[in-house]
């Protein structure tokens, strides 16, 4: 390094140290002036080395506590409390020091308790007036670049965004607004709390707001869809902070500002999970999980080893997305024990492989085939997949003694019109009946749609709507359940932490939303309008596709759990001997690829399917162009 640029990072600090030094002198010089105005009959008198002793035991308690660490431009009440003790210390080691010297002669006892009070003034006083400057100056830059911010909710979330704002010169706050009576009217950070979250409209105009920032993190789903309505209405760009369950997880930062995601808005209010039974099931446990590269399975790794897992096998055919999460799970993970193994499920000499290798206590079967008009198509495919390879993991975790197995199903088994949610039906019954002949608890975990996982909706029109749509809706009155990967994956590990077995579980999901409401609402987080910017074109149900889902069916009797949003469904049961001789029959048409029997053992097992409607994809969709705004 130079001696150029080693005297440009010393200079600032050199001139905070000789700042501090001088404010030493002056405050015991001070100190003792007033100790001896009030005695004018005596005479106040300094030694030699009375000031250079006081300034070099001063200066190393100043060093001990770091003071000049503190950047004056972000001082604050701790930087405060670090000068009272530097302050207070330096008094307890001056008195000493002067004693050893010249035992105090012409030191009264008074001025070192003078001293310190008047250091800590002249030390925290000009800091404090550096700051008031600095963003003074910050909040008078108005120019066009500035944007005028008006903040939603004026709790803690909003303050602390306000007093981060006053720190970036891009923004100035004008206010708050908020629904609390109490904060009428008062001033916070010097910023005025305008209205209520209802008169947002109107004081966005009135304050003339070039942007809108939403300080709620603890806001519930419906909470947060009316305060986006109300933005809305205002023409505004708007932002969020994040919210809080992603701050504990990690996800983001506490006064991030971020972009409303249709997550925000679709996610529904957390569930209180047992936190205790899950880390109980899992910590310090060998776990394997299937499919681990997908959107539910990296997650469900992701999890598995926050919670403390001894090891983690993960199994993917994919070698990209076995890649991305293993490499993912090593940086963040390092001290964990992490295996990924390239694998097919239904391979069985590679699956006793790696059971016999792993030994897993705990095993979550995530892979499948799940893209519904894909499969239409291809029973073959989806059954030797979702089918057999559940069978082959499940067999084998049965020989292996793993203590627990969880299916990850999905809505789409219940009442099946489509040859994924067949195929996935089978599979269930399949691990509701081994159930009974193992000593593994086999139990299932069903629920809906998963916001942003792969082949998914919403990737699918964010990606139409960045291309300038049209957005693509299959039914205007079409619905599905939605929720989050996080939540999916903390349902699925709470389903380990409770289950004894044969049981089928599934969280109480909410209202459905409407398809076509979801498109209007990602439109208009693109900033552009449903129907004139953004068309949306309906093209018709697709073979084997459902007006809206359910997640029981009506012989399975569910009943609640001791988790008020968890539900458990009775299994129906179906003879073991019956069961295996059709699954020995389809696995030989699978072999011999004879779709026509294998259509015929899986109506077998699910008499009420329908083939008629399952049969073949749609080659040929009807598609008519709706604006959204005059339907209904």
């Amino acid at each position: 390094m130079s001696l150029r640029k080693i005297v440009g990072y010393l200079h600032p600090r050199i001139a905070v140290v000789i700042h501090d030094l001088a404010m030493a002198a002056l405050a015991w010089w001070i100190a003792k002036l007033l100790r001896y105005t009030l005695r004018p009959d005596e005479i106040v008198s300094y030694q030699w080395l009375e000031f250079p002793i006081v300034l070099l035991v001063q200066g190393l308690i100043f060093r001990w506590t770091g003071l000049y660490k503190s950047v004056w431009r972000f001082a604050s009440l701790p930087d405060l409390w670090n000068i009272l003790r530097a302050v207070i210390f330096g008094a307890l080691a001056i008195g000493p020091s002067l004693f050893l010297y010249d035992r105090l002669e012409g030191v009264p006892r008074s001025v070192l308790l003078m001293y310190p009070l008047i250091l800590a003034v002249l030390l925290g006083g000009p800091r404090l007036a550096y700051r008031f400057w600095k963003d003074s100056r910050s909040d008078l830059m108005q120019n066009q670049t500035v944007k005028r911010v008006l903040i939603v909710g004026a709790d803690r979330a909003g303050e602390v965004l306000s007093r981060d704002l006053r720190r970036d010169s891009r923004y100035m706050v004008v206010g708050f607004v908020d629904d609390k009576t109490m904060l009428r009217g008062a001033s916070i950070n010097g910023h005025p709390v305008l209205g209520s979250l209802d008169q947002l409209p109107d004081v966005s105009r009135e304050a003339a707001v070039d942007m809108l920032l939403i300080a709620l993190p603890g806001a519930s789903t419906t909470e947060m869809r009316r305060v986006v309505a109300l933005c809305d209405e205002t023409g505004l760009p708007y932002r969020t902070v994040p919210r809080l369950e992603d701050v504990v997880a990690g996800r983001a930062q506490f006064n991030q500002i971020k972009e409303v995601a249709i997550e925000d808005l679709l996610g529904r209010d957390a569930v209180e999970l047992d936190w205790t039974a899950i880390r109980e099931t899992l910590s310090s446990r060998r776990v394997l999980v299937t499919g681990g590269g997908g959107s539910i399975g990296s997650e469900l790794c992701r999890q598995v080893a926050r919670l403390g897992a001894q090891s983690l096998t993960v199994v993917e055919q994919s070698e990209y997305s076995l890649y991305r999460i293993t490499q993912e799970l090593r940086a963040d993970f390092p001290e964990l024990i992490l295996d990924g193994i390239l694998a097919n499920c239904g391979d069985l000499v590679a699956m006793q492989r790696a059971f016999a290798n792993a030994q897993p206590q705990v095993v979550f079967h995530a892979a499948a085939y799940k893209h519904v008009p894909m499969l239409q198509g291809q029973l073959r495919s989806g059954f030797r997949n979702n089918v057999m390879g559940t069978c082959t993991v499940a067999d084998v975790s049965r020989e292996y003694g793993v203590e627990c197995f969880v299916l990850i199903s999905t809505d789409k088994a219940v009442n099946p019109t489509s040859v994924m949610g067949a195929c996935k039906r089978v599979a269930e019954i399949y691990c509701q009946n081994l159930d009974a002949h193992a000593n593994t608890r086999f139990m299932t975990v069903r629920f809906g749609n998963v916001l942003d996982s792969a082949g998914s909706v919403v990737p699918l029109f964010r990606r139409q709507i960045r291309e300038g749509g049209p957005v693509t809706v299959t039914h205007p009155e079409i619905s599905r359940y939605f929720m989050t990967i996080p939540e999916a994956c903390q349902l699925i590990l709470q389903t380990a932490s409770i289950g004894k077995g044969g049981e089928i579980f599934a969280l109480d999901m909410g209202e459905p939303v409407k398809i076509r409401d979801l498109a209007e609402q990602m439109i208009r987080l693109a900033g552009k309008k449903p129907g004139s910017e953004i068309p949306i074109v309906y093209t018709g149900l697709r073979s084997g596709e459902k007006l809206f889902e359910e997640l029981f069916h009506p012989l399975e009797n569910y009943s609640a759990t001791t988790h008020a949003k968890i539900f458990l469904a009775q299994h129906r049961e179906v003879s073991w001997e019956l069961l295996q001789a059709l699954l020995h029959k389809a696995a030989d048409a699978v072999e011999i690829f004879d779709e026509e029997e294998l259509r015929r053992c899986v109506s077998s097992l699910l008499p009420s399917f329908r083939w008629s409607e399952a049969a073949q994809p749609d080659n040929v969709v009807s598609i008519r162009r709706i604006n959204p705004e005059k339907s209904e």
